[in-house]
């Protein structure tokens, strides 16, 4: 959360933090800007201070609305720096100099956001040559920015839960759809006769989107059949929609524009379920109640990945606890964190680098399953956890869990 700001910038011997770039696609500046709505900026925090932000003067008035204290860049002659510089990067280190100078800006300052990597490197390079009296760090996965961001407030919580509670609205339009087509020769067809498409179902599920005001940058999955098998194949957009295969319905949506996520995932079969499909079902259905019901904070993450695999092997299903290269059975990680973006902290796998201890706060994604590519099906079932303030896990998924969606024949 935020307010562990200052102790992890403690813990990291930092005195001030730089977080910079365009808003876009930038959580580390949406975060720490409050998602003032500027086109970029740099927020600027001494530890133990609250922070700054600094926006273009035409972003004055947006900025303003994030509830930091606000500067314009006019304030250090930005444009003027620009003007007289030849060199940009020349320019840019001028500027941080007359920022960090008026702030009183030194020693050890960690930097973060979005950029591309090249410049970033040429950038920090010249600042730590160039700049007296400051120290550049730089830190490698997970971030300063990235462990505060992990465990979320009762406000974060609630945003994620909103969003949650659309992405079930779609999931429960989409169904309709499919129920609403007639069945012929084992398929779904419109009202022209004509086969129902994967493509026409992601489009009817983007118009679903747009209803609600959520995106999904990552990309919708909706997958049948074989390719329902390999975990992030989005559908081809020819396939027909055929009654008894499996279908995967997979969605990280995001309040549009930049915000916070939701991801869930169900998997049904249209009218009837082979026995096989059944059975992988039955398994992945029972493992993720079981996984539920374990999940409190003090466990690390790695506790559930090895749950999870311990549970799924033992109803016959290869995993990556005895397989590391396996692409079919248990062929992915367990689950990751939710927040601003679809993949955050914390995240579950057997990497030493990426085993965590569930904290109150963490919200991420349980989602055991199983893919059989080659056998012509996948199946995935996918919640969101919170662990709360008392340490307990709450499901904030509210969706059901059926495997066969019934048709009018």
């Amino acid at each position: 959360m935020k307010q562990d700001l200052d102790r992890l910038m403690e813990e990291r011997g930092l005195n001030a933090l730089v977080v910079a770039g365009k808003m876009n696609g930038n959580s580390p500046m949406y975060y720490m800007a409050n998602g003032a709505k500027i086109i970029g900026g740099y927020v600027i925090k001494k530890r133990n201070e609250e922070p700054v932000l600094l926006s273009s003067p035409i972003d004055r008035e947006v900025a303003a609305a994030s509830g930091l204290a606000t500067v314009t860049t006019a304030k250090y002659d930005f444009e003027g720096i620009l003007r007289d510089k030849t060199d940009r990067l020349v320019a840019i280190v001028e500027f941080y100099r007359r920022v960090f100078t008026n702030l009183g800006v030194r020693g050890r300052v960690g930097f973060y956001g979005m950029t591309d990597q090249g410049s970033a490197w040429r950038l920090l390079d010249a600042l730590g040559e160039q700049v007296e009296g400051v120290e550049i760090h730089g830190d490698y996965e997970p971030t300063l920015i990235d462990v505060a961001r992990a465990t979320k407030d009762a406000a974060e919580a609630e945003r994620i839960r909103e969003v949650g509670r659309r992405s079930s609205i779609i999931m429960g339009q989409t169904i309709e759809f499919l129920r609403s087509h007639q069945v012929k020769d084992g398929s779904l067809v419109q009202a022209d006769g004509t086969p129902l498409t994967i493509g026409r179902v992601h489009k009817e599920i983007n118009r679903f989107l747009a209803e609600q005001s959520l995106d999904v940058p990552e990309g919708v999955i909706f997958s049948i059949g074989r390719d329902a098998g390999v975990p992030h194949n989005k559908g081809n957009p020819k396939d027909i929609v055929r009654l008894g295969e499996s279908i995967i319905f997979d969605f990280g949506t995001r309040e549009a524009g930049g915000g916070y996520y939701f991801d869930m995932t169900r998997s049904f079969c249209l009218g009837y379920a082979p026995p096989e499909v059944e059975k992988a079902y039955q398994d992945v259905y029972d493992c993720i109640e079981t996984l539920i019901g374990a999940y409190k904070a003090g466990n690390e993450t790695r506790h559930y990945t090895e749950m999870a695999c311990e549970f799924l092997e033992s109803r016959g299903h290869p995993t990556l606890a005895s397989d590391i290269k396996t692409q079919i059975g248990f062929a992915t990680g367990l689950g990751h964190g939710v927040g601003l973006a679809v993949h955050e902290q914390p995240f579950f796998s057997f990497a030493p680098s990426e085993n965590s201890v569930l904290q109150p706060g963490h919200i991420f994604t349980c989602e055991p399953g199983l893919y059989y590519p080659d056998r012509g099906f996948g199946v995935r079932i996918e919640d969101v956890i919170w662990i709360d303030s008392d340490g307990a896990a709450l499901d904030l998924t509210d969706f059901s869990k059926e495997l066969v969606i019934p048709l009018s024949t």
